[in-house]
């Protein structure tokens, strides 16, 4: 993105009105989308289908014709169109880094100053700053958002340790000893590392530096973090993100929802009509970023939310959503990450002794667990313990996310017609 193209300031465009932002944004994206139109061949392809004109394209309202762009078809473009699907505008030898997400898809690592200038603005906006040293706790392996999150703090100005999930004692000892006072990954991983804490007699109010928890990737973690606060004396925030486009929204000092991010045009769409809903409604977040690497034009999240149209105590002006209420469709977000049945049914073809199965998501306490209930063929000659080790191996794999059990049901409990993965989770 050329100078004159570039976003103002965030600082400045926070406090702006909305038709002030707008009018940017939508400045914004008539360049992008003409970009994006000259230099990604998947979307060229996309807008000649909607029989859309580029130049005809003043504001998001002109793209209502479009249909949204979803993980789905993400998964479809890789694999018909490899390396990069057509939906990267610069070569793949140009990228530093390329993740592998489930799908798979290969995210580009992004060289847009837009991307990470809207990164650093939500890091800092969530209360990071220079001076701060971080345990980053997210993935670093394959997927973005371990070194998402560790470029994002370091442009900051913040010292980051890049612990990633895992080794909970020694996470502690990283934490008391090199005086952390910030702490960012899931919910859960979270008060795994308190516990650990307190099990090795550690006081978290005496003994740590802890002033700022930025945790969150799982539904229903309101409570905890509440009880952080009043247990612990450690602030918490929040931030939302996917994979694809990385940090959309953050939530402030109020604590009244999440701010969408500056250089993020949000779209609150209903599922069932496809229209733009108003404030107060529930819908998908459907999001418009500003990034002329992965120019990814009105991308459906599959994340259901409310927007939020009164003014903050903060003073920005931007719209907020609410916390996630759900996904549209079949993926399941669990522990920070999403599971969808493209990647289970695989892994479960292996298993010819199989006759059904499904994967069931609960929480019954601070931590999401996943079971896998199988049906059996027949029981004659099969060892369950030896086949429940098998499984559970080949389907964490596949789903990148550990099983915690591998229950056999006798046959009719999985109903003939079942979603292969169900959210029975309780808030």
């Amino acid at each position: 993105m050329n100078k004159k193209n570039a976003l103002p300031p965030f600082e400045a465009m926070e406090k702006m009105s909305r038709r002030e932002r707008q009018k940017v944004l939508d400045e914004q994206l008539k360049w992008l989308v003409a970009y994006a139109y000259e230099k990604a061949p998947a979307t060229k392809e996309r807008f000649d289908k909607a029989g859309i004109v580029p130049s005809k394209v003043s504001g998001i309202k002109d793209l209502e014709n479009l249909p949204l762009l979803r993980k789905d078809t993400l998964v479809d473009l890789y694999k018909t169109n490899p390396p990069l699907g057509g939906l990267v505008t610069v070569p793949i030898t140009e990228l530093e880094r390329v993740y592998v997400s489930p799908g798979p898809i290969y995210d580009p690592h992004h060289s847009s100053e837009a991307f990470w200038q809207r990164h650093v603005y939500v890091g800092k906006s969530v209360g990071f700053h220079h001076g701060d040293i971080v345990v980053n706790s997210w993935m670093y392996n394959l997927v973005p958002a371990g070194l998402m999150i560790d470029e994002t703090l370091r442009r900051g100005g913040v010292t980051v340790i890049p612990m990633g999930v895992g080794n909970t004692e020694l996470q502690v000892q990283v934490m008391h000893q090199l005086k952390v006072t910030g702490f960012i990954g899931t919910t859960s991983f979270f008060m795994n590392v308190i516990n650990k804490a307190e099990e090795m007699g550690f006081d978290i109010r005496k003994d740590f530096n802890l002033r700022l928890a930025v945790i969150g990737g799982e539904m229903g973690g309101g409570p905890i973090r509440k009880m952080v606060e009043e247990k612990y004396g450690i602030a918490t925030g929040d931030m939302y993100a996917t994979a694809d486009v990385g940090l959309l929204a953050f939530e402030c000092s109020a604590k009244n929802g999440m701010h969408i991010a500056e250089g993020v045009i949000l779209e609150m769409i209903s599922y069932e009509t496809g229209k733009q809903i108003e404030p107060g409604e529930v819908g998908e977040i459907v999001v418009t970023p500003i990034d002329e690497t992965y120019p990814l034009i009105r991308f459906g999240t599959g994340d259901l939310a409310g927007l939020i149209d009164e003014p903050c105590p903060c003073g920005r002006t931007s719209l907020r959503i609410t916390r996630l209420l759900g996904r549209v469709g079949d993926a399941v977000r669990t522990r920070g990450m999403f599971i969808h049945p493209r990647q289970l049914e695989p892994a479960m073809a292996k298993f010819l002794q199989v006759a059904q199965y499904q994967a069931a998501v609960t929480r019954p306490g601070h931590r999401d667990e996943l079971t896998l209930k199988v049906e059996l063929k027949t029981e004659e000659g099969i060892d369950k313990e030896k086949l429940a080790n098998d499984l559970n191996k080949m389907v964490s794999e596949a789903l990148r996310i550990k099983v915690d059990r591998v229950e056999f049901v006798t046959r009719g409990v999985i109903p003939e017609w079942h979603k292969l993965i169900v959210d029975e989770r309780v808030y």
